[in-house]
């Protein structure tokens, strides 16, 4: 769907990937990107962080920001209220987090992972049936190698798999994503997916572009996102939020 000048959404929540988007490439949030997000909630728009970080990674963040409503993390795993109490969390199973473990192993990958109270790189328990998991990532330079992982998760269907740039692999539990985290706190404040924007640059944006009334992708996005989007803004750097916001909240 193109979205016109004349065909005008609702827009009632701002939802926000922050890597590649919310972010400059110094992963500091610019003046401008806080200015129009300060501007919009004093407008009475919702604007939600909807991240693959986890709360520990994301929290100055958001608190910086001041934003009045929810936040989702760790690509939908949970959402947390204004006060970061927990709303609601969603596992991965350990049995799939060693599965993975192992398949990193086998091929020799990079890897980070999430728990409920840390995020691991580099070193990983031995005893991965005592933690709480909410996602395991890979980073593949090497395509050949990266598609070879990405076949086998697939043949899992218990395993939401996406990205969050071109080499890394992410994944979740199925049927956990950022629109489906969207929709629950759409439901809390009283609207639908129909009243959201959502912006992103990556394949787990992806869902909650297709699904919102108004899917935005950064002009930094992978080519896929692009082509699901229903408006493209300017690059992270170039402060692509705040255009965003001005273009279809603020005028």
């Amino acid at each position: 769907m193109a979205v016109s000048q004349k065909d005008r959404v609702d827009v009632k929540l701002v939802a926000l990937d922050m890597d590649g988007t919310l972010l400059n490439d110094e992963q500091t949030i610019s003046e401008e990107n806080r200015k129009a997000i300060k501007e919009a909630e004093e407008k009475g728009v919702y604007v939600v962080l909807s991240t693959g970080r986890t709360l520990m990674t994301c929290r100055e963040f958001a608190e910086s920001l001041e934003l009045s409503s929810f936040l989702i993390t760790a690509n939908g795993s949970e959402i947390w209220d204004s006060s970061f109490q927990l709303v609601e969390r969603q596992l991965l199973h350990p049995d799939h987090v060693k599965m993975m473990w192992e398949l990193r192993n086998l091929h020799n990958t990079d890897f980070w992972a999430a728990s409920v109270d840390k995020v691991w790189r580099g070193e990983f328990p031995e005893d991965i049936h005592s933690y709480e998991w909410l996602k395991f990532g890979f980073d593949i330079p090497d395509n050949e190698v990266r598609n070879r992982v990405l076949e086998e998760l697939k043949k899992n269907k218990e395993l939401e798999v996406t990205n969050s740039s071109p080499t890394n692999i992410e994944v979740n539990a199925i049927g956990i994503n950022k629109a489906a985290a969207l929709a629950k706190v759409s439901e809390r404040l009283g609207f639908t997916m129909d009243n959201v924007m959502a912006v992103g640059d990556s394949l787990n944006d992806i869902a909650m572009i297709k699904e919102a009334g108004l899917g935005v992708a950064m002009g930094n996005a992978q080519d896929i996102v692009k082509e699901t989007a229903d408006w493209i803004t300017d690059t992270n750097t170039e402060h692509g939020v705040a255009k965003a916001i001005r273009h279809w909240v603020l005028r």
